[in-house]
């Protein structure tokens, strides 16, 4: 992880995984795996988690923004494992997905604004890492898409809950039915994202969030917390039992297929 005071104790390497410092207070934590599209690695993971943990703790933090290195916000979670026919049971594969869920997770747990920063694709768990902040901007290139049915999952990381409270739930069910992907307008039509940002601007724009009383920003973001945060936990009990199960089905391996051959997957419900 590639860092910046006051992150200095932070220490990692070949990680994927950047964090820089700006005044006043702001943690732009940069997701730097361009070659996957900004895929969720293992190493990725466990530095964004040491990453969140430190932040969490972090003296004089006023806002973290979240963005992708080169063309994508991020790919979701690195499948190859899973494509290579991983032989793992139900329970281990559900162990597995907690932990990873409850690693990306920890985003919501921070005390400050966050904000992800969509200039590309933004797709499956990345979409929900997206969601998972508190605001989302979109820069020109952004995509959106929760294409989990496609590659014959049930989707993860809480999107069942995340993505129904940004867009409401005919929109919800509607993106991961058909596992379409939206456009900018889309998006904003939507509200995927609240508004259009250039990347120049970007910076600027989550200063002056930083800008605001501390105090009052970080009660104002625990009042507009849902006030059942144990549906989020609901959720993803489920989609710890849900996910796993869909893993060990013919039908992921052919929706895995199909995407790296760029054609339309058949199904057979198996």
């Amino acid at each position: 992880m590639t860092l910046t005071p006051p992150l200095a104790g932070l220490t990692a390497a070949e990680d994927h995984l950047v964090v820089r410092w700006h005044e006043p207070g702001i943690a732009h934590v940069v997701l730097s795996n361009p070659d996957q599209r900004n895929a969720m690695s293992a190493a990725m993971t466990q530095a964004w988690s040491l990453a969140m943990s430190e932040l969490a703790e972090l003296p004089g933090l006023r806002a973290v923004l979240v963005s992708g290195e080169g063309k994508a916000f991020c790919a979701g979670g690195d499948l190859g494992w899973l494509a290579e026919g991983g032989s793992e049971g139900i329970a281990v594969l559900s162990r597995r997905m907690d932990d990873f869920y409850s690693q990306w997770l920890s985003v919501t747990e921070l005390s400050v604004p966050t904000i992800a920063y969509l200039d590309g694709p933004a797709v499956g768990a990345g979409a929900a890492v997206a969601l998972a902040c508190d605001i989302r901007w979109a820069g020109p290139r952004a995509r959106f898409s929760v294409p989990f049915t496609r590659l014959g999952l049930h989707s993860g990381m809480g999107t069942t809950y995340l993505l129904p409270h940004a867009v409401g739930p005919a929109m919800a069910r509607d993106l991961l039915l058909t596992s379409r992907t939206l456009d900018v307008d889309e998006m904003l039509a939507c509200g995927v994202v609240t508004r259009h940002v250039d990347a120049d601007q970007v910076l600027g724009d989550v200063e002056q969030i930083a800008a605001n009383a501390p105090i009052a920003t970080r009660f104002t973001k625990r009042g507009l917390t849902p006030r059942a945060p144990q549906s989020l936990a609901e959720a993803l009990r489920w989609e710890g039992l849900a996910q796993p199960a869909t893993m060990t089905t013919e039908d992921v391996q052919e929706g895995l297929a199909a995407a790296r051959e760029r054609r339309s997957p058949v199904f057979q419900d198996r």
